[in-house]
């Protein structure tokens, strides 16, 4: 596997300082969940930080100066090689985090796609022309609004989606001139190593962009520093709040944790609906291993087809291939590592001895848990009402859509919902009742096009992701007045 992991000569993973290689004092064992080590990484001095942010903060200029074809010419680089070297990135995904093959291929396709749409964005971005001789005082006058970089942006990323979340954060950087110097989780640091590779190739100015693989305990630093006044961060409530306590002057956004729900009504149809409807939920609840904010976690069934979609859901997750991540059969595989296995099934053993029913599933083999079915599961059980992200489907009844948005809203998290039903009426209903950043009809709460906005509410974030959304997050408005015109 070492082969596929870098081009580089075997020894710790060079990172990507101002844009060249550079390697530090000290590395870092890049293990899989099984515990083994993938690689090594080599870990970046305070002095080469310092040299990173220094260097991101002279680029501002050259960096905002770039024509909108240079920006777009660089991100659609970028998107292409991503796919000539589709297996390489899959193979370094599932290497460093576990994710089976086939999902791992599916991130590389769909990061190539933020590119991609940043490309075209990129081309787009033109600002807005304002008359302003709507009053008599104005005669003569017209604005010109474009959207200028707040500063160089540090993007912080998870180790769940390890090169798309990174994709999320770059693109719509490169997109509206902005330096970036991208973190990435200390478990998986290889996918945006190798993405450097990418970004590399382009013709960015010197020093717009470095790929750091800071260790948390030093980030203080980077997070407090004035020169960084846009902070990107995608992960876990408790740091994420942390972050913006700590800089409350800085434009912060938040992708954090979800509880995602699959509402499923009476009126979805026949036997064969409601089976589709189950065989999504299954794999969605369990293709990530759970270790997606948007994983369907609770799933609230209309109570005179509780049953019968309960035996369904059941059936169709016993059916997921779970096991090797390597092999592309597998729709199910380990998670991050062992710990997150082990709190897994702790929170499973704790619904069940508070008078939750396991139908299948909860058995944990090194870091693979065999995706769960519980029923019967306390609302203040933490399968329940926390994030599990982990493979956990919890089934609940519900008394028609007044019951189901009740539910859905009880819950401190608000990121998407999936609502299986086939009234338009009923459809128009959740997307104004629920307090959600997203309402998908008619499937699962798990679906994401990257280019849509993408965030929540509550205590699932502030800000939204989706390219064109995140590129206007990274901006802020500018006027020029012009006089004395004939309009």
């Amino acid at each position: 596997m070492s082969s596929q992991l870098s081009t580089q000569s075997a020894g710790p993973q060079s990172f990507w300082l101002a844009g060249v290689r550079a390697t530090g004092d000290e590395q870092s064992a890049v293990t899989g969940p099984d515990g083994l080590e993938v690689a090594s990484v080599s870990i970046p001095t305070r002095d080469q930080v310092e040299q990173a942010v220094a260097a991101l903060d002279a680029a501002r200029a050259p960096a905002q100066l770039l024509t909108l074809g240079q920006r777009a010419d660089a991100l659609a680089h970028v998107a292409a090689r991503l796919l000539e070297r589709q297996d390489e990135f899959a193979a370094v995904i599932t290497a460093e985090n576990g994710k089976p093959i086939k999902w791992a291929r599916v991130e590389v396709t769909r990061a190539a796609s933020v590119f991609r749409w940043a490309a075209e964005e990129a081309r787009r971005w033109s600002g807005d022309v304002q008359r302003l001789d709507t009053e008599k005082a104005a005669d003569g006058r017209l604005a010109l609004v474009k959207r200028v970089p707040k500063g160089p942006v540090l993007g912080i990323a998870p180790f769940n989606f390890p090169l798309n979340l990174v994709a999320h954060k770059v693109a719509p950087a490169i997109a509206v001139g902005a330096p970036i110097l991208i973190k990435p989780a200390p478990a998986t640091p290889l996918s945006a190593l190798l993405l450097g590779e990418l970004l590399a190739e382009t013709e960015l100015p010197a020093g717009m962009w470095s790929v750091l693989p800071v260790p948390n305990d030093r980030m203080s630093d980077l997070v407090a520093d004035p020169r960084l006044p846009i902070i990107s961060f995608t992960g876990s409530a408790p740091v994420g709040y942390s972050i913006r306590e700590a800089v409350p002057g800085k434009h912060v956004v938040l992708e954090l944790g979800g509880n995602a729900a699959a509402v499923v009504l009476s009126d979805f149809g026949a036997t064969a609906d409601l089976d589709w409807a189950a065989e999504r939920i299954a794999l969605f609840a369990n293709y990530q291993a759970g270790q997606s904010c948007i994983s369907v976690q609770r799933v609230l069934v209309d109570r005179p087809i509780y049953e019968d979609v309960v035996a369904r859901v059941v059936g169709h997750v016993e059916n997921l291939a779970t096991g090797d991540a390597s092999d592309p059969l597998t729709e199910v595989g380990p998670l991050v590592d062992e710990n997150a296995a082990r709190r897994v099934c702790d929170w499973i053993e704790e619904a069940v001895d508070a008078g939750a029913k396991l139908l299948t599933g909860g058995a944990r083999d090194g870091a693979t848990v065999s995706p769960a079915v519980l029923v019967d599961v306390p609302e203040n059980a933490k399968v329940w009402c926390e994030e599990v992200f982990g493979p956990v489907v919890v089934l609940a009844p519900v008394d028609g859509a007044d019951g189901a948005i009740e539910a859905v809203n009880d819950s401190r998290f608000g990121l998407q919902t999936g609502v299986f039903t086939k009234d338009t009426r009923t459809a128009f209903r959740f997307f104004s009742e629920l307090n959600v950043g997203g309402v998908i009809i008619g499937d699962v709460p798990s679906y994401r096009a990257d280019q849509m906005p993408y965030g929540g509410v509550k205590e699932s974030g502030v800000g939204r992701e989706g390219v064109a959304y995140a590129m206007t997050d990274f901006t802020e408005e500018r006027v020029m007045v012009l006089t004395g015109l004939t309009l």
